[in-house]
């Protein structure tokens, strides 16, 4: 197991640096962006060089003369938290996203952690009572939540709980405090919509999962010798139906929450990276781009390593020798 983990995180690294290396040669091929042409029209307004201009712009971005330089530049300024000038926000790309990923967390997070309770466990409820009423509302609400598309759905919400009701605000406001009912007010609609989707995915995917475990064997001898309904459904068929579920959980959950969470933060204004990331596309701010892109990226080959030490906990019987 210990030699399992050490080559999971080896190729773990292995990955990052593929991706970083791609990720700089798309970069580093690409024109010049319209926020890198408008610095160098306003430094040549003020008298300066154009070719001095354009230096200085590469300059702030950490580029150097040749591809080797710039490739060295570039990687050791995302060891160092180096990640170039904005732009967009005339301050370096690091305090853009050290004060714009609270304002992601704040709703990213509790969406997560209800569509992974409730998505798994309205799932596991409907698989051991398949074919009844609950099974079908569940099912129901499954295919419901998936088929909404996101932005409909908020603005629906919006007119409805914000335009007509009154009851929460159309928008997000960063003039209260993050930790206060009002900005918790702020926050329902968000989080309504960002884990509707994810709910009733997370819950397909339990109840497909839990149903093949629902009637086996070994789940019949436990029953046999007397165990608790609530026993043999959490230790004989929840635990092994996690297995496959863990497998999807990161990928599935990454493409939800962030996916969504540009059409979240677009509409109801909130200032966290989707938003940031957003306006730096429309403002071809690259720096700021990358920096954005790159942060999911992280958190997906993270995810990757944590799911596949979790085989280690969840399934014994896997050869890890093998894999």
């Amino acid at each position: 197991m210990k030699a399992y983990i050490a080559k999971r995180i080896a190729w773990t690294f292995f990955a990052t640096w593929v991706t970083l290396t791609i990720t700089f040669l798309l970069l580093d091929f690409s024109p010049i962006s319209a926020a890198g042409a408008e610095f160098v029209d306003q430094q040549v307004q003020q008298g300066m060089d154009a070719d001095e201009a354009r230096e200085l712009y590469q300059e702030q971005l950490g580029h150097g003369d040749t591809a080797w330089e710039r490739y060295t530049n570039f990687m050791v300024g995302l060891a160092t938290f180096d990640w170039g000038w904005s732009s967009m926000y005339s301050q370096p790309v690091v305090d853009v996203i050290a004060n714009s990923w609270i304002y992601s967390f704040q709703y990213v997070f509790p969406a997560t952690v209800l569509s992974v309770i409730l998505g798994f466990a309205i799932g596991l409820y409907s698989a051991t009572h398949q074919y009844t009423k609950e099974d079908y509302a569940a099912t129901l609400f499954a295919f419901t939540g998936i088929s909404l598309p996101n932005f409909w759905f908020a603005i629906m919400l919006i007119l409805i709980f914000a335009t007509m009701l009154g009851w929460l605000p159309t928008y997000y406001s960063t003039d209260v405090a993050l930790l206060s009912l009002e900005n918790a007010k702020q926050l329902i609609l968000p989080v309504i919509v960002l884990s509707t989707a994810a709910i009733a995915s997370e819950m397909r995917y339990a109840r497909a999962e839990s149903l093949e475990y629902v009637h086996a064997e070994f789940v019949k001898t436990a029953r046999a010798k007397g165990l608790s309904e609530n026993q043999v459904t959490i230790r004989h068929i929840f635990r092994p139906a996690m297995v496959p579920l863990i497998t999807i959980l990161v990928g599935d959950i990454l493409g939800l929450l962030f996916a969504g969470g540009y059409v979240i933060e677009v509409i109801f204004q909130i200032p966290g990276l989707g938003l940031v990331s957003y306006e730096a596309i429309i403002q071809q701010d690259t720096p700021l781009v990358l920096a954005t892109v790159l942060i999911p990226v992280f958190i997906a080959i993270i995810g990757n390593l944590v799911q596949d030490i979790c085989y280690t906990i969840l399934d014994p019987r896997i050869d890890f020798g093998d894999r």
